[in-house]
């Protein structure tokens, strides 16, 4: 009789659901360890998981329009803005940011080091035909990338095959890649201090206002998507643009770097706590 109340008792167990959100996010802030950070911390303070898609803002932005998730954390503002516009999503927040960086092989070919111009910089890799691995992802850097090479004057798509490669991969695998090639790329500079396989490889241009790289968090409209958890979703997004989710990313490093900086206002577009 015991066994069979135990029975029954774990067999509901089993069925009552988890409670948890489903975060539509970009490669960065998983693969550099962030959210691996912050979730624990989150679930930990309100009882909510959060299960992470991380792939290229493109996608997630997609994913976040057919209702393939309750969130969105992403990096292309002006992407975002039209995802707004459109309806797709709402109460957008400013999270966090950090920037963008061309990395490089030692011999620089280029010669590009020490530059802060980041469109003079591709000007002058497309000029010398020196290899560039590029994410060509449609991701929030292969965004980022297409507006400088604009800036730049230059269609690198015409050069498809020989010194500029696609790789239609993440962040982690297109510096792989740039690194076998010893070619340049464009990378977050989070993903950057997390990646391990730098080998010869250095970080030769930044500084560029056009660098800057700023997050955003936003919960899929409810109203085109009626399963969305929209109660738990602004709990995530209270918390993460909070104190708590704020401080923590601000003491995210790795090897003494800190790879994210928080940049969250209230309402009265004050940063919290402030």
């Amino acid at each position: 009789m015991l066994l069979a109340v135990l029975l029954i008792a774990s067999a509901a167990n089993a069925e009552k659901p988890e409670r948890f959100v489903l975060l539509q996010s970009t490669t960065s802030t998983q693969n550099t360890g962030l959210l691996d950070d912050l979730i624990p911390r989150f679930r930990s303070a309100t009882g909510i998981d959060v299960r992470v898609v991380a792939v290229g803002t493109g996608q997630a932005l997609k994913n976040a329009r057919n209702g393939d998730g309750d969130l969105l954390l992403a990096h292309a503002r002006e992407r975002e803005d039209a995802f707004l516009a459109g309806g797709f999503g709402i109460e957008r927040r400013d999270v966090m940011y950090n920037d963008f960086v061309l990395v490089g092989p030692a011999e620089d070919p280029a010669g590009i080091r020490g530059g802060e111009d980041a469109a003079a910089a591709l000007q002058a890799i497309a000029s010398h035909e020196a290899a560039f691995a590029s994410r060509g992802d449609d991701s929030g850097t292969h965004t980022k990338e297409r507006a400088l090479w604009a800036a730049a004057g230059v269609d690198p798509g015409q050069s498809s095959r020989t010194w500029y490669r696609e790789t239609g991969t993440g962040m982690g695998a297109t510096l792989n890649t740039a690194v076998a090639m010893q070619a340049y790329a464009l990378t977050d500079r989070g993903t950057w201090i997390s990646f391990r396989n730098k080998r010869g490889h250095a970080i030769l241009v930044e500084g560029d206002a056009r660098l800057m790289n700023p997050y955003g968090v936003m919960l899929v409209n409810p109203e085109k998507h009626p399963h969305v958890k929209a109660e738990d979703g602004r709990t995530f997004i209270r918390w993460l643009t909070g104190p708590a989710g704020q401080n923590a990313i601000a003491a995210y490093q790795i090897d003494g770097e800190q790879l994210f900086f928080p940049n969250a206002k209230d309402d009265t577009g004050a940063a919290p706590g402030s």
